[in-house]
């Protein structure tokens, strides 16, 4: 029960589903192997949001892939990522793209490997999540947002509700892959103004990614440049997003965000910021 899966799980449960799951926030622990076998065993749908791990392999599949294959429930999902596809310069990518390219290929080689279990799959690659407590807008009111001066850099997103809306969608859809994200992949930079102009701040200033001192994932994040296709999901699944861009997630967000109080004037704002 990660941050996605528990959104997806309130909603099961409020249409009255009888939903189990594995970890801290779940009703049993992951390496409980007899509650998890006697779940599995009586489970209609499952859903795994477990990463692969830094070491390869997929800890689902190692540790339950045979009792997932011989309980056969008629629908399995799996939460992947837009990592498969690599760099590809900011062009589109949808599901028919090259996979494995990427510096992900951990995670392509569990996708696959989902994918491979049967006709009952689900595949769900999502972009950067976004929701309550982890949003732009955090990021700014905390101080660690960065805007970094890379022409042309893009980025999808997606925001929390609309994964559990669109994988809910899929329970009733066709087995394959789909594309969970929203329609605007934008700047990094132009969803970090946006929450600045939602809380009332200016933006950070504008650094090089040797100014920045990134760790080396987000280097990687920046290594990175596509914009991902949603168009199977809405035709296949009818999938319908109620936050369509950064823009409206955001300002729904907003709107449960106490502005930040600045204690001091602002300070006017440089060129890049007008």
């Amino acid at each position: 029960m990660g941050y996605t899966s528990k959104v997806i799980a309130v909603r099961l449960r409020a249409a009255g589903w009888d939903v189990v799951g594995t970890g801290r926030e779940g009703t049993m622990g992951f390496h409980n192997r007899e509650g998890v076998l006697a779940a599995l065993a009586g489970a209609s749908h499952v859903l795994s949001s477990v990463p692969p791990s830094r070491e390869g392999g997929d800890p689902v599949l190692d540790s339950y892939g045979e009792a997932l294959e011989a309980a056969k429930p008629k629908w399995i999902g799996y939460l992947s990522s837009t990592g498969v596809y690599g760099d590809v310069g900011g062009a589109w990518v949808d599901e028919t793209a090259e996979v494995g390219t990427g510096r992900r290929s951990a995670r392509t080689a569990a996708d696959l490997a989902w994918q491979g279990l049967g006709a009952q799959v689900r595949v769900f690659r999502l972009p950067g999540i976004y929701g309550p407590g982890r949003s732009a807008l955090d990021r700014v009111r905390e101080g660690h947002a960065k805007r970094i001066a890379l022409a042309g850099q893009v980025f999808s997103r997606v925001h929390v509700e609309d994964i559990a809306s669109g994988v809910i969608a899929g329970m009733a859809g066709p087995a394959g892959v789909y594309n969970l994200g929203d329609d605007e992949p934008s700047s990094q930079n132009a969803v970090i103004e946006e929450a600045a102009r939602l809380l009332g701040v200016n933006p950070p200033p504008l650094q090089t990614l040797e100014e920045a001192a990134l760790s080396p994932m987000a280097l990687a994040f920046y290594a990175e440049n596509r914009r991902v296709a949603n168009g199977k999901a809405k035709r296949v699944l009818g999938w319908r997003l109620a936050y369509p861009t950064y823009r409206e997630g955001l300002r729904a967000l907003s709107a449960t965000t106490s502005p930040i109080i600045a204690s001091d004037a602002p300070a006017p704002a440089s060129s890049d910021q007008r």
